[in-house]
C-alpha cells in the first residue's frame, strides 16, 4: 500500500477510570479517531469522549470472556490502518503495563505501519493514591513492585514470592483478586509477617471505589465475607497503615455519587467540571444536539433588517441561540449592526454566552424560564415595539403568549436551529440505570429529558432520579415517572447544590 494512503495506529492508555486522569494527549488523539478498538476496563467517562462518527470495535476481556482473541485484535489494528484509517487502540491503565501493548505493535512494525504510544496513568499508582495510600514512603519502604496476579493457562504462577519478601517494598498485584488466597499464602509461606498491613482496592478512582483493609494474615478471610467487585487491586506493605490518615477522596461533598449529564456537547463542560470538583463521577452523555438550520435565508434577512434599524429588541432564550445567531451575524458584519437595539436574556447561561461576544443583556427575568421572561419583559416594553427572537424550532409558546400582552407588539419568532435527539453508541444507558450504576441524571431543559427518554426505550423511569434546573424541566421528567428534585434557581450553582441535597436525602432514606 502507498505510504501516503496508509493509516496510523495510536496505542492510548485510558488511565484507571476517572476521566480527569485521562491525559490531554490521549483526549486529543481520541477526538480525531476514525476507528476505536477499546477494552472493558476503559472508564465510561472516557468512552463518552469517543466521536459519534468513529467505528467502534469492542475487544474486551474479563474473567475469561474474550470478545476478540489477542491475535484477532492485532489483526484488526493492522487491517484498519491498511484501510487508511486513524485507529485508536484504547486500553485501560497504561498500554505497556500488563496490557499486551508490545504484542499489538509487533504486527504493525512488521508491516511498517506507523504508530504512536500515548502512555496512561496506571491503576497501580492512581488507585492507592485515591485511597490515601502512598506506594512509597521513606518511613516505611524504598521501593514499589508491580506484579500481575494473572495465572498462566496451567494455573501456576511464575512469581518468586521469597524475592518479593526480601525487597521489603510495597507490593501491588494487578488482576489478582481471583488468586487472593494463593497470593497471601505464597507471601506468608515465603516468610512475610502475617501482621503486614494489606488492602484490596475495588473500582478505584470511580464513585464506586471501596477499600477493604486488613493484614496479610486476615485479608483473605475479610474478603470472603463480602463480594469483591472487579476491577480491583491488592496492595501489601506498611504504607497501607496510613490509609485512614491520608484519606481524601471520600471527604469531597459528592464523593461516591455518579451523575449523568445530558446537556448538549458544546455546553456540557462547565457543569461537568464543577460536579467533578465536588467529587462526583460524571458521565457525559448528551441527549440532544443543536444543529443550525442549513436554509438560513430568513435569518440572514432578519440580520439585515436588524442592521437597518427595523428591530428594537433582540431576545435570546439559550446559549445555543446566541452562538448560532452571532456566527451568522459575524459572517456578514459586526456588533455595530446592533446599535440602538436592546437585548433580553433568559438567564445566566445565555448571559455568559452574550458576554463572550462582548455584550451585556439589558434585561434578565427574576426566574430563568420562558414564562417569566415573557411576562416580565412585557411589563417594560412600549406599545408597537418590534422584537426579534432567534431560537430553537421547538421554542416554548409561553414566551410569545407573555409578550403578546404588549399592545401593537410586532414579534418575529424565527427558528435558527433544530434540536435533535442523540444516544450513546457505546454505553448501555438503560442497563446503567436498571443496575443502579448511575445515581442521578441531571437535566437542564425539557428537551434533554425528552431526548434521554427516547434513547432508553423500555426503561422503567421510576428507577431514574432526576435533578432538574427548573419547573418546565421538572414537569417533563415527572411526566415520565422519574423521581425529581428541582434547583431553587435556574443556575448551575443552584443545580449542583441540589444534586448534593438529593444525594443526602436518598442516602438517609
Amino acid at each position: 500500500m502507498d505510504e501516503k494512503n496508509m493509516g496510523k495506529v495510536w496505542l492510548v492508555g485510558a488511565g484507571p477510570g476517572d476521566v480527569g486522569l485521562f491525559t490531554q494527549r490521549g483526549r486529543e488523539v481520541l477526538e480525531q479517531a476514525e476507528v476505536v478498538v477499546y477494552d472493558a476496563l476503559v472508564g465510561q467517562g472516557i468512552l463518552g469522549l469517543i466521536p459519534e462518527s468513529a467505528e467502534l470495535i469492542f475487544a474486551g476481556k474479563r474473567a475469561g470472556n474474550h470478545f476478540l482473541r489477542q491475535e484477532q485484535t492485532n489483526q484488526v489494528l493492522l487491517d484498519k490502518a491498511l484501510e487508511g484509517k486513524r485507529v485508536v487502540r484504547l486500553k485501560g491503565g497504561d498500554p505497556f503495563l500488563f496490557g499486551r501493548g508490545g504484542e499489538e505493535l509487533e504486527l504493525l512494525a512488521e508491516h511498517n505501519v506507523p504508530f504512536e504510544i500515548v502512555p496512561g496513568i496506571t491503576s497501580a499508582f492512581a488507585v492507592p493514591a485515591y485511597n490515601g495510600i502512598p506506594v512509597t514512603h521513606r518511613d516505611f519502604c524504598s521501593s514499589v513492585h508491580i506484579i500481575t496476579g494473572h495465572r498462566r493457562a496451567d494455573h501456576s504462577y511464575d512469581i518468586d514470592f521469597e524475592a518479593l519478601v526480601r525487597t521489603k517494598g510495597t507490593l501491588v498485584f494487578l488482576m489478582g483478586i481471583a488468586a487472593l488466597p494463593d497470593i497471601c499464602g505464597g507471601l506468608l509461606q515465603a516468610g512475610m509477617d502475617p501482621e503486614m498491613p494489606a488492602a484490596v482496592l475495588e473500582r478505584g478512582t470511580t464513585a464506586a471505589q471501596r477499600r477493604i483493609s486488613g493484614t496479610l494474615g486476615t485479608l483473605e478471610e475479610i474478603c470472603s465475607r463480602t463480594t469483591v467487585q472487579t476491577p480491583a487491586i491488592i496492595v501489601v506493605g506498611k504504607v497501607c497503615s496510613v490509609a485512614d490518615q491520608f484519606a481524601w477522596y471520600e471527604k469531597k461533598p459528592l464523593a461516591g455519587v455518579k451523575v449523568m449529564v445530558t446537556r448538549p456537547k458544546e455546553l456540557i463542560s462547565g457543569l461537568s467540571s464543577r460536579l467533578r470538583l465536588q467529587g462526583a463521577e460524571v458521565l457525559e452523555l448528551p441527549s440532544i444536539r443543536t444543529v443550525a438550520r442549513a436554509d438560513d435565508g430568513e435569518l440572514q434577512s432578519c440580520i439585515e433588517k436588524l442592521g437597518a434599524g427595523e428591530y428594537d429588541w433582540l431576545v435570546f432564550t439559550s446559549p445555543s441561540g446566541v452562538r448560532i445567531f452571532f456566527e451568522k451575524l459575524f459572517a456578514h458584519g459586526d456588533v455595530r449592526m446592533l446599535a440602538g437595539v436592546k437585548i433580553a436574556s433568559i438567564g445566566q447561561g445565555t448571559s455568559k454566552a452574550l458576554a463572550k461576544v462582548g455584550l451585556k443583556a439589558d434585561f434578565v427575568p427574576t426566574v430563568y424560564d420562558g414564562v417569566t421572561l415573557g411576562k416580565e419583559l412585557a411589563q417594560i416594553l412600549p406599545e408597537g415595539v418590534r422584537v426579534l427572537i432567534p431560537r430553537a424550532a421547538i421554542g416554548n409558546h409561553e414566551l410569545i403568549e407573555g409578550l403578546s400582552a404588549v399592545p401593537g407588539i410586532r414579534i418575529t419568532d424565527i427558528a435558527t436551529y433544530d434540536t435533535e435527539y442523540t444516544a450513546s453508541q457505546v454505553i448501555d444507558v438503560k442497563k446503567s440505570f436498571e443496575e443502579g450504576d448511575v445515581d442521578f441524571a441531571v437535566f437542564t431543559s425539557a428537551s434533554t429529558v425528552r431526548g434521554f427518554a427516547g434513547s432508553v426505550e423500555g426503561l422503567d423511569f421510576s428507577k431514574v432520579k432526576a435533578v432538574c434546573i427548573g419547573r418546565q424541566t421538572q414537569e417533563a421528567a415527572a411526566g415520565y415517572g422519574m423521581r425529581t428534585w428541582t434547583a431553587e434557581k435556574a443556575t448551575l450553582d443552584s443545580l449542583i447544590k441540589r444534586v448534593g441535597e438529593a444525594a443526602r436525602e436518598t442516602e438517609e432514606s
